[in-house]
């Protein structure tokens, strides 16, 4: 089966948290012999900040970044058995978004795969003259990362054919346990981009406790943040290649995960570093959200804190002893049953009969 898959960028994490879930998807399709081209942008400098060589399983295409380069992408798409179009390829989305209906064939289907569906939906709530509104019920479905059924009964409220939450997973090439380093020691570390609907929440829930802490040590990556007053305790690395990811999870006692907004408030919105970390085998300390249960069991294989207060006393009473031993029941867990595989399964579940050959197994 060939698919064309429009998204901000394979090849490239910086800004660009959706990465990771991408490679863990495209591959798991490549696996069962499907041709995957992949169409991204020549925007926000990702091709000065490449983190992975195009790879064998998937084909890159770069267009840049004006109106008759992206129509030529489309173009160049036409004939494909799946073609799926991304939320936030950064450039041109409303033009994408429309273009790749007009593929719309008898024998083909055509999806839009929402990676930030809580902002999505506000947005087309919000503004009720969004070209996306009347756009919704020509796909045949919308996919998401997340959300639950509070995103599915939106969508479906917006007209929607189908939508199915395929969720962030593990993949197990590329995140597992290995040495710690020393630059990435400390009693807590956090990664992410600094992003409006995620800085108050940082703010709750790492620079404050921080701050409370001066004795313990904390570690803050991801871009964006150097211009953000911090306690002299926490120690700022900058953008950190996805290479490092794994020395990054596997040195900290705790890895912190901070939702945004948004999808705090949705719920069932587990983020990629969640999975990422487990997969690492750290011990993840999470922000409240409703459906963590679903992923972690609270307690057992990932520490829940719903406020910035909770996630100082874990600081304070964490040991590395009961570190580890979360670490290592999340890292069990994550492998048996929140891998890009086990996703891949629920895909191919979903889609039935008319494109089984995409996942089987």
């Amino acid at each position: 089966m060939r698919v064309a898959f429009f998204g901000s960028s394979l090849v490239s994490a910086y800004w660009n948290g959706a990465a990771t879930y991408y490679r863990g998807i495209i591959r798991e399709m490549a696996l069962r012999g499907h041709h995957v081209t992949f169409y991204e942008p020549n925007a926000w400098d990702r091709q000065k900040h490449r983190d992975l060589a195009d790879p064998e399983w998937a084909q890159i295409l770069v267009y840049e970044p004006d109106q008759d380069s992206v129509l030529k992408a489309v173009s160049d798409a036409r004939g494909a058995d799946l073609i799926i179009k991304t939320s936030g390829v950064g450039v041109f989305d409303q033009l994408l978004d429309a273009a790749v209906l007009d593929l719309k064939r008898g024998h083909n289907m055509v999806v839009f795969w929402d990676v930030d569906a809580p902002a999505t939906l506000d947005r087309i709530t919000n503004h009720p003259d969004d070209p996306f509104r009347a756009l919704i019920p020509q796909f045949d479905a919308i996919f998401t990362y997340g959300g639950g059924m509070p995103v599915v009964s939106a969508y479906d409220s917006f007209g929607a054919k189908a939508c199915k939450p395929i969720y962030n997973a593990l993949d197990t090439t590329t995140h597992y346990p290995v040495a710690p380093e020393s630059r990435y020691q400390g009693d807590l570390a956090f990664l992410g981009n600094r992003l409006p609907d995620r800085e108050t929440r940082v703010e709750e829930f790492f620079l404050l406790p921080a701050a409370s802490l001066p004795d313990y040590q904390f570690v803050l990556g991801g871009s964006g943040w150097g211009d953000k007053p911090k306690s002299a305790n926490v120690r700022y690395l900058d953008h950190v290649y996805t290479a490092e990811h794994n020395a990054f999870n596997c040195s900290a006692k705790a890895i912190l995960n901070v939702s945004r907004e948004s999808m705090a408030r949705y719920g069932f919105s587990p983020a990629t570093r969640v999975f990422e970390a487990a997969g690492a085998a750290a011990c993840v300390i999470t922000d409240y959200w409703e459906g963590v249960g679903q992923f972690f069991e609270p307690g057992t294989e990932i520490l829940v804190a719903r406020n910035g207060s909770e996630v100082g006393e874990y600081v304070r009473s964490l040991t590395w002893a009961r570190a580890k031993q979360l670490g290592l029941a999340a890292y069990r867990r994550a492998r048996a049953e929140h891998t890009y595989r086990h996703r891949a399964e629920q895909l191919a579940m979903f889609l039935g009969s008319s494109a089984r050959e995409l996942v089987h197994t």
